[in-house]
Parts: structure tokens; sequence; C-alpha cells
């Protein structure tokens, strides 16, 4: 029995149509991309602008002061150690490999300014050049990268190196990692696309206003009521 008739098909309405945009949002009508998709691409584009820090992490490795170092690397497969050796050796360091273990000699400064040109490339949307240079694919090179990063910063705390250690992990999290997620993304400033932004954010609170008061809205036509 609907007691208030009015406010029920008030809710009614609000839900119908809270359903028909919800609909709207899956399907595929934002450059081929759903609402969803869309958005989601937006965010990551602006979110890349704020997520560079190579060029920091560079002069980082510079202050790094005994560059000249034996590491010992235990990477995860017999396979990748193999897909690492190159990495290290167009670093002008010397590599020799047992299993899934390397052990590198080399300029740790040389070697890390060399990891933060492929992740610059990688940053820059540029797999190309990163696969012409090593002969597979880009974001296998820079999870190389990654792990041998990982192997590196153990390796040096073992030595107690623990500024090089550090430094190391920076470059592994700031560059490396970033780079990584964001390949294939084009950066935008977040002034560039203010609007959407701020549209998105506008309809986000009105659209869960919007489901409340319908759900309200039902219950109260219905003669349901919260009582203190």
């Amino acid at each position: 029995m609907i007691a208030n008739k009015p406010k029920f098909m008030m809710g009614s309405v609000l839900m119908v149509l809270f359903a028909i945009v919800f609909v709207a949002i899956f399907m595929p009508l934002f450059g081929g991309k759903n609402g969803l998709e869309y958005l989601d691409n937006l965010y990551n584009s602006i979110s890349k602008g704020s997520a560079y820090y190579i060029d920091a992490v560079r002069e980082d490795v510079k202050t790094i002061q005994t560059p000249d170092l034996t590491i010992t690397l235990a990477m995860k497969s017999e396979t990748q150690a193999q897909q690492t050796v190159p990495l290290f050796m167009q670093a002008g360091a010397r590599v020799g490999q047992n299993g899934a273990e390397l052990t590198v000699t080399g300029n740790l400064v040389q070697i890390l300014t060399h990891c933060l040109d492929d992740a610059q490339y990688m940053y820059d949307n540029d797999g190309a050049s990163v696969s012409a240079k090593y002969g597979y694919a880009e974001k296998r090179v820079l999870y190389n990268w990654w792990s041998a990063l990982k192997a590196m910063d153990f390796d040096l705390k073992q030595q107690k190196q623990f500024n090089a250690a550090k430094i190391a992990e920076t470059v592994k999290k700031k560059a490396v990692e970033t780079s990584y997620n964001y390949y294939g993304i084009e950066g935008q400033k977040i002034s560039e696309r203010i609007g959407v932004v701020l549209f998105s954010l506008i309809f986000y609170v009105i659209y869960t206003l919007w489901y409340g008061f319908g759900i309200m809205y039902l219950f109260e036509g219905w003669g349901l009521r919260l009582e203190h």
C-alpha cells in the first residue's frame, strides 16, 4: 500500500533517471570508451604530469661517493639474468653470469644514469628506442631494471653501502616504477582539462545525492520512516 503517492512517484522518477544515466555511463560514448574508462584515463594523464622525478633523481645519483663497485645480483631466473646482462654492459660495466646470478663490476653512477636514460625514454612513451637498444620488449627491459635494482639494493646493504643502496632504491621507485606504470599515457596539465575535472567532481556529488534522495522518497512513499 502506497502511503504517499507524490513522494513515491518522485522517488520512482529519480531512480528511473538514475538507472538510465548509469547505463549510459557504461556505454562507449566517449571516443569508444565508457565513462569510467574515460575518467580513469583522464586522471592518469593528469597525475603523470605531477609524477616526474627523473631529473631530481639524476642529481641524487651524482652524490654517490664510492661509485666503483662489484655487486652480486640474484635474479629471478636464468632467462631474466641473461636478458639483464646487456643492460649493464651498455652502461660500461663488466658482467659475469652464473645461472640466475650476475656479478657486475663498474661505475654505479654510470650504471644508474644509464638506467635513468631508459626510464626517460619510457616516460616519454618512446619504447621503440628502448627495445631497439636491447632487442626485446621495452616493458620487459624496464621490469628487468626494476628486478636488478631490487637485488642491487639488497647487495649494497650487505656491503654496508647504505647511501648507494638508498639511491638505487630511489631510482627504482621514483623513476623505473613511475615510467613503467605511466608508459603509453600522454601527460596533461590539470589546467588544460579543468572544466572536465570540475564537472566530473560535481557530477559525482550530485549523482550520489540523486540516488540517496530517490531511495528516501521511495521509502517515504511506502510509508517507511526513521524514528528516533
